[in-house]
């Protein structure tokens, strides 16, 4: 799949939070409709939505009342999701429904913020290119521990974090 579908993919807030749930987690759609908080029929769909694009697979069928049901994990990568890939320029309406859709699951979790150790950060700055390529490098590195940490949603000895970033160049004014 390429990288615009992958956004396309990822372009709904439900979407957003199943991948954030199935990073520890293998899940089927009605396990992860109850942490949703939405109908199985929905789970399901944007499941195969987001196997369509290459971004969940399959990883065990499971019997469930006399019938089967599937199980899809997020394979997270090593690197985070590349909105803006040189090989491939992302037509601008794809990257604002994106961008539209990290801002509301932003929201959601928001309301869902209590009191710890937090990190939140603003910046329009000009700096230097090779300094640019070493923080979003560096920030990558971060993604992928987290990712790569990540349990089963209510894991005795966890607790629920969020972590929403964007980061890209900008035009010259």
């Amino acid at each position: 799949m390429s990288d615009l579908d992958s956004l396309r993919a990822t372009a709904h807030p439900i979407r957003l939070r199943l991948l954030s749930l199935t990073t520890g987690a293998a899940m089927s759609a009605a396990e992860a409709a109850r942490d949703l908080g939405v109908s199985q029929a929905s789970a399901s769909y944007h499941f195969r939505v987001l196997e369509r694009a290459g971004l969940v697979r399959v990883v065990e069928v499971i019997k469930v009342r006399g019938g089967e049901a599937k199980r899809y994990r997020h394979e997270s990568s090593a690197q985070p999701f590349d909105v803006d890939a040189p090989h491939e320029r992302l037509p601008l309406e794809d990257r604002q429904l994106y961008v539209e859709a990290l801002v509301d699951e932003l929201r959601r979790r928001s309301s869902l913020r209590i009191d710890g150790p937090a990190l939140s950060t603003d910046a329009e700055l000009w700096i230097a290119p090779e300094l640019w390529r070493r923080v979003v490098h560096h920030i990558g590195q971060a993604t992928t521990v987290l990712h790569a940490g990540a349990q089963r949603p209510r894991t005795p000895g966890t607790v629920p974090v969020s972590m929403t970033l964007s980061m890209f160049p900008l035009r010259k004014p």
